[in-house]
């Protein structure tokens, strides 16, 4: 799998859009799971838990922001071929 960058890293320590991004490469730097919510305003969308060490992707709306500490980088993506 290629990943384009769409952006640069940040972390989930406030609520972001992560640059009103789409696709969204997650990856907990810490040694414990912890949890991500997606949010439509204050409206909870979903929520899901990253083991520490690991590395997902969140397709979102754009507008929707994602939440949850320091130890969680994220990156807009998009999958190239």
């Amino acid at each position: 799998m290629l990943i384009k960058l769409q952006g640069s890293e940040t972390n989930l320590t406030s609520a972001t859009s992560v640059g009103n991004a789409s696709l969204v490469r997650v990856y907990n730097s810490g040694g414990s799971a912890l949890l991500v919510t997606e949010k439509n305003g204050a409206t909870t969308v979903g929520t899901v838990t990253i083991a520490g060490g690991a590395v997902e992707y969140i397709n979102k709306v754009p507008a929707h922001t994602l939440e949850g500490g320091a130890a969680l980088k994220v990156v807009h993506v998009g999958f190239a071929n």
